[in-house]
C-alpha cells in the first residue's frame, strides 16, 4: 500500500509555515526595534562578518534592562544614542515607537557590545528574555572612504516566540509615520473610509498571500450625485502599461482623465490592476452558492455614502497574482506578498475608498486560507520616497529603491527615472534626450550615474583562493592595481552574473557586478570550503559615475591628484585603476578605473556617497568647456548594443553559458588549470556548442525587439536578445542568440513580427560588435 501523497513545498518567509519564528533585518549603519515577551528567544547574526553590534534594552516601565539579558554596559557604545539624535524619518519612527510604549530613551544608561570587530561571517549570539522587553539593535558604521574596505553590513535577527498567537497572525510592523487613522479588515469583509487630498493610504497584508480589492470614488463628485471611480481603461491607456508601477507610470485615473491616486511605495511588485473584484457569479459558477464575495462586501460598505450597489466592482486587486498566458487566458496563482508587505498610495483628490480582505478559499488566490488586511492613513504633511522593493534571497526582508549620492544633481536635470536594480537612475535628461546624449558620448564626453552596480569587498588570506574557484578568470594572474572582466557560473555552466574584479592588495579584492545574490553566493561557497575570507557588501559606501567619451581623459586629468606611488590619469592603462584625491592632496579620496560600458575611451569614478555631490559638480564644471552631456539609460542601451556588450536577462541568464552569451574569452579553459565552479560543464558545452551570439543588420527602417523570433523559413533558429536603431550606422541592428548552424557571417535570416509568420524583416548575420570591432577607441 502506498502512503498518501502530501504537499510540502519549500516556502521560505511564509508566516503560516512557522508562526513562532520572526525575522528582522538591521541594515548596516541602521537600527531596529523589537518587542520581546518573557521566554522569547533572540538570535542575532553577523551575516557578513566584521560588523560590530550594539544592543539596548528597556523593561515595561521604561527602565534599563540589559541585566535581564545577561549583558553589561559598555561605555564606548554610543552609536544608538547618536543615531536617535539625527534628523531623519527612520530615527523619528523609532522615537515615536518608544514614546508610544512609554519609554523615555534619555533614561537609558547606555548600550552593550555583543562581540568585537573581528567576528567571522555567521557569528551569532542567543538570548532568552526573562521579562517583557523592548530591544534596540544596531549595526554601527564608522567613517569610511572609497579606498578602505571597512564597510558596515547587515545583521539578521531571529525571534522565536515562546507563546505564538493562536490566531496564526504575526504582529503588525511599525507604522511608517504617526497614523491619523488605522483599522483591521477581517478576512471575508470590507470597510469604507474617506481620505483627504495628499493623504497617504497604506494597505498591509498582515499574514502574507492575501488579496485586497480596492476601489475609490471622487468625494466631491459624490456630493453632486456623480459616481466617478477608478477607470481601468483610462488608467491602462494613459499609463501604456497593464500593471501601473511606481515612477512615471504610477497614477490611477477616473473616466474624465483626472488623476485620483499614485503609488508611492510597493514591497511586492505583483498585483492585478482592474480585473473585477470577486463577485457572487464567480462562486456560483463553481457551485458555491451564497459564498461571501468582495463585490457585495464593497457595495455594502459604500452604501452609507449613497453609492449604488454593483454586481462586480472594477478594482485594484492588491497582491492578486494574475497573468495573461500565451493563449490570452487569464491565470491566477498564490500571491507574492509576505507578512507585512504593503502598498502605499497618495490621494490626488478627496476620495471615498473601500478595501476588502478577499474571502476566496476555493482556489490559490489567497493561498487557500483568507487572512486579514490592515489599513493605515497618514497625514498629507508626511513625506515618503517613491520606491519599489527587492529581495536578494527568497527569505530576505525587502529593500526599497534607493537614491544615490548623485541623485540631487541628476534630479535637477530630469524627472524621468527608472527603478534600475533597486536604485533610481535617469532614463533621459530634459533638454538633451537619448540621441543627443548618445552623440555626446561618441563625440565628446558624457557622465552617468552607475551606482546601481553591486560592490563586494572580498578580503582575507583565502580571498584569492575563493575568487579563483568562483570566477571563470585566472585570478592568480591579476596584479595589484589591475582589473579583469569575468563570468560567474553555476555548476551546470549557466551564468549567475558577470562583472569586473579589482585587486586592491595581496588579499584584498573588490567584485563589481549586477546581482545582490552574488555576495550571498560567494559567502556560501566560502562556508562550504571552510575558508578564512570575508565577503562584505559595499553598495552603501561606494557610489560611482561613468565618465565616457573621446575627451574623458582630458577631463579627468584635471580632476584627480595622485601620489607618486600611483599612475596619473594620463598614463593609466586599460583595465587598470588608481587611488587619488579630488583636485589636490587635501581633496576627498577617489578611485578611477579605466573601464566602461560604451565602447569608447572611458573611466569610472568611485567615491563615498558623502563626497558624491562635490565630485559631480567638479566633473560637470570641468566638462562644460568640453561639451559634456549627462547620459541616461536609453542612450547607454544604444551605445552598449553597438559595442556588442551584454546585459543580464537579455544576452545571458542561468540558462546560457558564457560562450552562448558571447563572452567565451572570459573562460580560459586551456590556460587556467585550477578547478572552478562550472568548469566541467563548460568543457562539455564548449566542445558541443548549440547557440552563438551574433549580430544582425536589418533591412529597411523597421526594428526588432527583445524576444522576437529569428527564422529560416518556417523554423525558428534564434531569438533577438537586444536591438536598437543605431544613430551612427543609420540602420536597425540587433544582438541575436542563434543556432550555430546559422551563425556564419553573411547568413540570410528573417526576424518574425506579429505572429512570426504574417510579417518578416530580412536580416543578415554580422559580427556581434558593430562599432569599433578592434576596440581601438577604448584602448586609445
Amino acid at each position: 500500500m502506498n502512503a498518501p501523497s502530501i504537499s510540502r513545498p519549500w516556502e521560505p518567509g511564509l508566516f503560516a509555515r512557522s508562526p513562532a519564528q520572526e525575522r528582522y533585518r538591521v541594515a548596516g549603519g541602521g537600527l531596529t526595534l523589537i518587542s520581546l515577551d518573557s521566554g522569547d528567544s533572540l538570535h542575532i547574526i553577523d551575516v557578513e562578518g566584521l560588523q560590530p553590534c550594539e544592543l539596548m534594552a528597556f523593561e515595561s516601565q521604561g527602565r534599563d534592562a540589559l541585566a535581564l539579558l545577561g549583558l553589561t554596559l559598555d561605555g564606548g557604545c554610543r552609536f544608538i544614542a547618536h543615531y536617535l539624535a539625527r534628523p531623519g524619518q527612520q530615527a523619528r519612527r523609532i522615537q515615536q515607537a518608544l514614546n508610544k510604549r512609554g519609554v523615555d530613551f534619555a533614561q537609558g544608561k547606555g548600550a552593550a557590545s555583543l562581540w568585537d570587530a573581528g567576528s567571522p561571517a555567521g557569528f551569532s549570539r542567543r538570548f532568552v528574555a526573562s521579562a517583557q522587553l523592548l530591544v534596540l539593535i544596531a549595526a554601527p558604521d564608522t567613517p569610511a572612504t572609497v579606498d578602505r574596505q571597512a564597510t558596515a553590513s547587515e545583521l539578521r535577527v531571529e525571534v522565536q516566540r515562546a507563546n505564538p498567537s493562536p490566531l496564526l497572525l504575526p504582529k503588525l510592523p511599525e507604522p511608517l509615520a504617526e497614523p491619523i487613522d488605522e483599522f483591521t479588515i477581517r478576512a471575508g469583509t470590507a470597510h469604507s473610509y474617506s481620505v483627504g487630498k495628499g493623504q497617504y493610504i497604506q494597505v498591509l497584508d498582515v499574514a502574507g498571500r492575501q488579496c485586497s480589492d480596492f476601489v475609490a470614488l471622487n468625494r466631491r463628485a459624490l456630493d453632486l450625485g456623480q459616481e466617478l471611480d477608478l477607470d481601468q481603461t483610462v488608467t491602462r491607456t494613459l499609463n501604456g502599461n497593464a500593471y501601473p508601477a511606481p515612477g512615471l507610470f504610477s497614477k490611477f485615473f477616473d473616466r474624465q482623465f483626472q488623476p485620483m491616486l499614485e503609488v508611492v511605495q510597493d514591497t511586492v511588485g505583483r498585483h492585478d490592476s482592474f480585473a473585477l473584484a470577486c463577485a457572487a457569479r464567480y462562486y456560483e459558477s463553481h457551485g458555491y452558492f451564497g459564498h461571501d464575495n468582495c463585490s457585495d462586501n464593497i457595495s455594502a460598505a459604500l452604501q452609507g455614502y449613497g453609492v449604488q450597489a454593483r454586481a462586480g466592482w472594477p478594482a485594484i486587486n492588491f497582491f492578486f497574482n494574475t497573468g495573461i498566458d500565451a493563449h490570452q487566458q487569464m491565470t491566477l496563482d498564490e500571491p507574492w506578498s509576505r507578512p507585512g508587505d504593503y502598498v502605499l498610495l497618495r490621494a490626488m483628490t478627496e476620495l471615498v475608498c473601500a478595501s476588502s480582505s478577499c474571502p476566496d478559499d476555493i482556489d490559490p488566490a489567497n493561498g487557500w486560507n483568507p487572512t486579514d488586511i490592515h489599513i493605515r492613513v497618514y497625514s498629507d504633511k508626511e513625506r515618503f520616497s517613491i520606491a519599489m522593493a527587492s529581495r536578494p534571497t527568497a527569505d530576505a526582508d525587502p529593500t526599497l529603491t534607493r537614491e544615490s549620492g548623485f541623485h540631487s544633481r541628476t534630479r535637477a536635470l530630469t524627472g524621468s527615472f527608472s527603478d534600475y536594480r533597486n536604485w533610481w537612475l535617469p532614463l533621459r535628461y530634459d533638454g538633451f534626450g537619448a540621441i543627443d546624449e548618445y552623440y555626446g558620448c561618441r563625440e565628446r564626453v558624457a557622465v552617468m550615474d552607475l551606482t546601481a552596480l553591486r560592490k563586494f569587498e572580498v578580503i582575507g588570506p583565502d580571498a584569492e583562493a575563493l575568487l579563483q574557484y568562483c570566477l571563470t578568470r585566472d585570478v592568480r594572474r591579476l596584479a595589484i592595481g589591475q582589473v579583469v572582466y569575468s563570468a560567474m557560473c553555476h555548476e551546470h555552466g549557466g551564468m549567475l552574473d558577470d562583472g569586473t574584479l579589482l585587486r586592491l592588495g595581496q588579499d584584498n579584492f573588490r567584485w563589481i557586478c549586477g546581482e545582490d545574490y552574488a555576495g550571498v553566493w560567494l559567502r556560501e561557497q566560502a562556508e562550504k570550503l571552510g575558508m578564512k575570507v570575508w565577503v562584505k557588501s559595499a553598495n552603501e559606501q561606494i557610489h560611482n559615475l561613468s565618465v565616457q567619451g573621446p575627451l574623458s581623459r582630458d577631463l579627468l586629468k584635471q580632476l584627480v591628484w595622485t601620489p607618486a606611488t600611483q599612475p596619473g590619469v594620463e598614463s593609466l592603462g586599460w583595465f587598470r585603476f588608481l587611488v587619488g584625491r579630488l583636485g589636490d592632496y587635501d581633496g576627498c579620496p577617489l578611485m578611477i578605473s579605466r573601464t566602461g560600458y560604451t565602447g569608447e575611451l572611458g573611466y569610472e569614478v568611485w567615491c563615498h556617497p558623502r563626497d558624491a555631490e562635490q565630485v559631480w559638480d567638479r566633473i560637470w564644471q570641468l566638462g562644460e568647456p568640453l561639451g559634456i552631456v549627462p547620459l541616461g539609460l536609453e542612450a547607454l542601451d544604444m551605445l552598449r548594443i553597438e559595442a556588442g556588450l551584454i546585459f543580464a536577462g537579455y544576452e545571458f541568464s542561468d540558462q546560457t553559458d558564457p560562450f552562448e552569451a558571447g563572452i567565451g574569452f572570459s573562460v580560459p579553459l586551456k590556460s587556467k588549470t585550477d578547478d572552478f565552479i562550472g568548469r566541467d560543464a563548460l568543457l562539455r558545452r564548449s566542445a558541443h556548442p548549440q547557440h552563438k551570439l551574433v549580430g544582425l543588420k536589418l533591412q529597411g527602417n523597421e526594428g526588432a525587439h527583445h524576444g522576437d523570433g529569428v527564422y529560416q523559413g518556417r523554423a525558428q533558429v534564434g531569438v533577438i536578445t537586444s536591438a536598437c536603431r543605431s544613430p551612427l550606422l543609420a540602420s536597425n541592428i540587433a544582438l541575436c542568440r542563434i543556432d550555430t548552424s546559422q551563425s556564419e557571417i553573411g547568413t540570410q535570416v528573417q526576424v518574425g513580427k506579429v505572429d512570426g509568420l504574417q510579417k518578416r524583416i530580412d536580416a543578415v548575420v554580422t559580427a556581434p560588435i558593430f562599432y569599433d570591432p578592434d576596440k581601438s577607441r577604448v584602448r586609445s
